[in-house]
């Protein structure tokens, strides 16, 4: 099925049922992606007074607890909420769902004994080209980023720079396979949240930022339409499930 997604002045047709899922999965148990300290994620049969819900003990269905951190365990989308003392929730500022996006991979360079996303590596795999969303893959890319325990292991981040070129460029939308844009432990500065969001000026309530993602190396850089959906949690993080699609070059994608 193909579908024609407009952006600006420009028509983008897309093959619908050839979606291309970039989330991870929330599951069970200990190998499970983790960041931030906490305990694995739990989904267990609901037991009270005597009944267990699942089908297998006797139940007549299937009725389970889930218990989870979205910031920790799994693809998710923030907003500006998730560093403001004001309440901002993801459900209500993130009210458009299909994204002018571009796919990169950039290898972290060494910087302060860190791995980090730089501007000069933005500017070069971006050019001129404007998108609304940017999906950025880190290498090397295997497939462990997606139950790795990330904890105590300073993964790469974006530097400032970085994330300012971004948004001087017009991004509204940042998604990382990374567990954060900001250094693991760097005393709660969070300069590259800050800056996505405009934290000291007019806050961007509109941009969101998407962490744990993961890009098969199947997926070739380039333009792409980006649906970023997320579950209708009113909270400043949710798990979410964007999926790209491929742009039917039939003409030239203007820049």
């Amino acid at each position: 099925m193909i579908a024609t997604v407009k952006h600006r002045t420009k028509n983008y047709p897309i093959d619908l049922t050839k979606p291309l899922d970039i989330s991870i999965v929330i599951k069970n148990g200990a190998d499970n992606v983790n960041a931030w300290y906490v305990d694995p994620p739990t989904i267990t049969p609901h037991e009270e007074k005597g009944f267990v819900g699942k089908v297998s003990e006797g139940a007549s269905i299937n009725f389970n607890d889930i218990s989870f951190n979205p910031h920790a365990h799994g693809t998710h989308t923030e907003c500006v909420g998730h560093i403001t003392e004001e309440f901002h929730s993801i459900n209500k500022n993130l009210k458009k769902y299909f994204f002018l996006s571009e796919v990169i991979t950039i290898a972290p360079e060494m910087f302060d004994n860190d791995l980090v996303v730089s501007k000069k590596q933005l500017k070069y795999a971006l050019g001129n080209k404007k998108r609304e969303a940017v999906v950025i893959r880190t290498l090397p890319n295997m497939r462990q980023k997606k139950s790795r325990q990330y904890a105590h292991t300073n993964p790469p981040y974006l530097t400032q720079e970085a994330t300012e070129f971004l948004v001087e460029k017009g991004v509204e939308h940042l998604l990382v396979d990374l567990p954060s844009v900001d250094k693991e432990k760097d005393n709660g500065a969070l300069v590259s949240h800050k800056a996505f969001w405009n934290f000291e000026g007019k806050l961007r309530k509109q941009a969101t930022i998407t962490e744990f993602v993961y890009v098969a190396n199947a997926i070739e850089d380039g333009t792409y339409i980006l649906n970023l959906q997320v579950a209708p949690f009113e909270n400043d993080a949710s798990p979410s499930r964007p999926v790209l699609y491929r742009v039917i070059q039939n003409k030239p994608v203007q820049k």
